[in-house]
C-alpha cells in the first residue's frame, strides 16, 4: 500500500474538539451550506456531488460512486481517524493524526493509504502527495469553534 503525507500542521485547539469534529463528517453539511456562496466556483458545482453522515462522505466521482466510512476499530479517541473506502474502485484509506502540543494547540498529518497498481502509480502519485499536502492545510485552518 503507497502511502502521501501532508506536512505537520499546527492546529490552535483542543486535541478532543479536533477529534469530535472530525470523526462526525455530518457537522460539514451545514458549514458548506452557510458558506457556499463564498466558494469558487468550481467547487460550487462539484459540492453538490458530496453528500455528508454521521459516520461516512459519500462522493459521486468520475469512476463511480466512492464512500469514506470512519472505521471505528481502527481509529484511536482521540490521536487517530481513520476512513476507510467502503464503496470505491481502489483500496484506500485517509488517515488523520492528532499529537497535543498543549491544553490549546494540536498537531495534525493527514496520509493517504491506496493499493494502486503499480501502471497507475506513476500517473498520478504526484496529484496524490499534492492532494494529501492540501488536505492536511486544510484540515488546519478549519473553524473549530463553529463546526
Amino acid at each position: 500500500m503507497d502511502t502521501y503525507k501532508s506536512d505537520a500542521q499546527r492546529i490552535n485547539h483542543n486535541i478532543n474538539t479536533i477529534f469530535e469534529k472530525l470523526s462526525n463528517p455530518s457537522v460539514f453539511q451545514a458549514q458548506i451550506e452557510a458558506n457556499k456562496d463564498r466558494l469558487p466556483e468550481e467547487a460550487r458545482a462539484n459540492i453538490e456531488k458530496v453528500q455528508f453522515d454521521t459516520d461516512s462522505i459519500s462522493i459521486d466521482s468520475p469512476m463511480g460512486p466512492l464512500k469514506l466510512a470512519v472505521d471505528p476499530e481502527q481509529s484511536q479517541a482521540p490521536n487517530r481517524i481513520v476512513f476507510t473506502a467502503a464503496q470505491a474502485p481502489v483500496k484506500f484509506n485517509l488517515l488523520i493524526e492528532l499529537t497535543p502540543v498543549s491544553e490549546t494547540e494540536t498537531d495534525s498529518v493527514a496520509s493517504l493509504q491506496l493499493d494502486l497498481p503499480f501502471f497507475l502509480r506513476a500517473m498520478v502519485s504526484k496529484q496524490l502527495e499534492e492532494g494529501a499536502k492540501k488536505f492536511g492545510q486544510m484540515l488546519a485552518m478549519l473553524p473549530y469553534e463553529n463546526l
